[in-house]
């Protein structure tokens, strides 16, 4: 099987490094509440001890998830600062509004707070854009690179 490399930058692979250490440490509250629940009697019909079950499935497979994303980081620096690339903070302009935003691998993405996927049709549009340089989104919105960092 190929082994698949996550982007991320510095940053990013700290948030997750603290999500996952998170995680792990709820596990010993999780095994109180099924042990609590399961005192309860009759498991076929106890509501505690399936909302615990399911909140161990839940934490278990993000910690899974997380355990394998950090094996397979590679870590991305912009060493470009003229061009747009993973780890750059672009300014831009889209339909007249101007908009910054850092570039990101897709794990790390997070549009809300800035952060757009190279994979993402803006981030599709603008790589390896300098700053000056138009671009048009595949819905036909037209935007200009003001500034690349």
């Amino acid at each position: 099987m190929k082994k698949k490399t996550v982007n991320l930058t510095k940053e990013g692979k700290a948030d997750l490094e603290k999500e996952l250490k998170d995680l792990v440490s709820r596990r010993p509250q999780i095994a109180e509440r099924l042990q609590a629940a399961r005192a309860f009697g009759d498991l076929s019909e106890n509501q505690e001890y399936t909302d615990a079950r399911a909140e161990q499935k839940t934490v278990e497979n993000r910690i899974a998830e997380l355990e394998e994303i950090l094996k397979n980081v590679k870590i991305i620096r912009n060493t470009s600062h003229d061009k747009v690339a993973i780890g750059a903070t672009v300014t831009v302009t889209i339909a007249g509004k101007r908009n910054t935003y850092s570039i990101v691998g897709p794990v790390e993405a997070d549009p809300l707070n800035g952060k757009i996927s190279d994979k993402s049709p803006i981030g599709e549009a603008i790589m390896g854009k300098k700053a000056g340089e138009f671009y048009t989104l595949p819905n036909g919105n037209k935007g200009k690179i003001i500034s690349v960092e």
